[in-house]
């Protein structure tokens, strides 16, 4: 992952839309467009490998539009430009977090003492089942 290209079609690829944002804040709430609605086209991303971008893909389905758009929201501060800013910082967060592959698991054999661990365990269960069962009585 290439994040120096990312952030660069980040801030070239995006499309912004203003909103009036909700929530307390009295007559700032009710005039000014505070609200900021990010939308990045996924193809048009660049700095990931297509490995990468099909993780994006299916980690982030309930976040894309039909136009395979990521989409995101932010209204949590009062002014437009820190919105703004803390959109572009959350679309970054979520690509690069989603975008992460997973390490390969190495296989391992279980260790002598896990073994025995087992073995024991195995043993005292099948005491404790066997000790249940009816006995004949002695006559």
């Amino acid at each position: 992952m290439d994040l120096i290209h990312l952030r660069a079609s980040l801030y070239e690829q995006a499309q912004l839309s203003f909103s009036r944002s909700g929530g307390p804040g009295g007559q700032n709430v009710n005039k000014v467009n505070t609200k900021v609605e990010l939308r990045i086209p996924l193809s048009q991303l660049r700095g990931l490998s297509s490995a990468e971008m099909e993780s994006l893909r299916q980690k982030l389905t309930h976040r894309l539009s039909a136009q395979d758009e990521l989409i995101v929201v932010s209204s949590e501060e009062r002014s437009q430009q820190a919105n703004r800013l803390r959109a572009f910082d959350r679309a970054e967060a979520l690509i690069v977090s989603a975008a992460r592959l997973p390490k390969r698991r190495k296989p391992t054999a279980p260790t002598r003492a896990s073994q025995e661990r087992r073995l024991t365990k195995k043993r005292n269960r099948s005491l404790i089942k066997n000790n249940r069962q009816a006995r004949p009585f002695p006559e």
